[in-house]
């Protein structure tokens, strides 16, 4: 990197790496975000996932679990979505992905995934993959390659495009219209800065889902 910006910023096309965990709602938040920018901004995205189960492998207390209760919980989304894009598609993920978001976040229905599926026009019986490990290898081959670009000390989500990687943003709510732009260019711009590393100020009291 040598301090100036992406092509997308200058306008020309680029393609995006989003990686996420969909349990996350700040994730979710930024997933709007971003699909809001390819209406903005020259960008195309390419979902990928990440897994907070697996970054928080190892730690004397998993945050997004202090009490160990809702480990089987955490884990259903990310293996429902890796189910979905090994047997359908990156199409198919990126539908599912849009209806799960819609089911947890906005819903609250924790049991949500095999509605989310009818949502997007999936079989049902793919759920089932939700509470095995068929796929963990693949989800952890894909959470080892964002780690590799930003490091193990970050959350979801992990955006790389033209050479530049950076956790976040973390919004409430997801921008919109040129907002969403504006977000897009300025955060490509902090991260080609070399030795930039954070940025921060109070966070709301709740994450804020939009309508």
């Amino acid at each position: 990197m040598d301090g100036t910006a992406p092509a997308a910023a200058a306008g020309h096309g680029v393609t995006a790496d989003f990686w996420g965990d969909p349990v996350c709602p700040y994730t979710w938040i930024a997933a709007q975000w971003i699909r809001e920018v390819t209406r903005v901004r020259p960008v195309r995205v390419r979902l990928r996932l990440m897994s907070l189960q697996v970054l928080n492998e190892g730690r004397a207390a998993d945050p997004e679990d202090p009490d160990g209760a809702w480990g089987a919980y955490l884990w259903a989304p990310v293996r429902a979505c890796a189910a979905v894009e090994q047997r359908y598609g990156p199409q198919a993920l990126d539908r599912f992905h849009r209806a799960l978001g819609v089911r947890l976040h906005h819903r609250g229905e924790w049991d949500g995934i095999e509605g989310a599926l009818s949502d997007a026009g999936l079989p049902r019986a793919v759920a089932a993959a939700a509470w095995t490990t068929e796929y963990d290898a693949v989800i952890r081959a894909s959470h080892a390659r964002a780690v590799a670009l930003v490091g193990e000390d970050v959350g979801t989500p992990v955006v790389a495009v033209g050479g530049v990687a950076f956790f976040g943003p973390v919004v409430s709510p997801a921008p919109r219209g040129e907002t969403a732009g504006r977000l897009w260019d300025g955060a490509l711009k902090m991260a080609s800065v070399p030795g930039f590393h954070e940025l921060r100020r109070p966070a709301p009291a709740e994450p804020d889902f939009g309508p």
